[in-house]
């Protein structure tokens, strides 16, 4: 039998090399910034990013804080706006829903408490007073928050996610943004997962799919020409 299709693949590639040779060959055309764009940044939040104190937060590219901090501010100079998001739960973990029952350590999702130090922003983002701040429970920065109605309030057309994890909230957020109708825009640098499979497998589906992944040196070029 002749197959047009095609059945799994297994050829011993590690998912960093998938990524590099989908990223050095594009098969798709891309999404593109559009007019106006949003910097959504993902749970940059001590529980994720302070590998010095907490066993949950991981590290890819050491300046990936940096990186997030330049586009917000280069986006924020040109009256675009962003979004800082971060999860915790109430005391008792009800609200965390189905999300919150797999493991119940110190160390758990649903055990990140308001205002704890899990839940505080890493003090190495510049968030600033204008900024929209939010807590969510779930993975997306779209479910059951006010990011939709924001977005579509400031005009935006152009969604970028950074943040963590590649293979979940940011993931996630990205799919979101794509269902609501804007480009989306994923920074490699920008993003940060606990395993480079898990990074590059998902950086990798996101191109193919569901959004543009760029060198964050893509967003900052095309915000300064703005």
């Amino acid at each position: 039998m002749d197959l047009i299709g095609t059945r799994m693949v297994s050829d011993g590639k590690t998912a960093r090399q998938l990524f590099e040779e989908v990223m050095a060959n594009p098969a798709r055309r891309k999404f593109g910034f559009g007019e106006k764009l949003a910097i959504v940044n993902v749970d940059f939040q001590q529980a994720y990013t302070r590998i010095d104190r907490f066993a949950t937060a991981y590290e890819t590219d050491p300046r990936q804080i940096d990186h997030a901090n330049t586009i917000s501010r280069l986006a924020r100079e040109r009256g675009m706006p962003v979004v800082w998001t971060r999860v915790a739960y109430k005391d008792d973990a009800g609200d965390a829903g189905v999300w919150g029952t797999r493991t119940d350590t110190p160390d758990s999702l649903q055990n990140i408490k308001y205002e704890s130090e899990r839940h505080q922003y890493d003090e190495r983002c510049d968030i600033q007073p204008d900024d929209l701040q939010y807590t969510k429970r779930m993975p997306s920065a779209f479910f059951e928050t006010p990011l939709a109605s924001y977005l579509v309030w400031h005009k935006v057309d152009t969604v970028v996610v950074t943040g963590g994890s590649t293979s979940g909230c940011v993931r996630a957020t990205a799919v979101d943004a794509l269902s609501h109708g804007y480009r989306t825009i994923v920074p490699i640098e920008t993003c940060a997962d606990k395993h480079e499979s898990y990074h590059f497998a998902n950086l990798t589906d996101l191109q193919l799919k569901y959004a543009d992944v760029e060198p964050v040196q893509a967003v900052i070029d095309w915000l300064e020409a703005r």
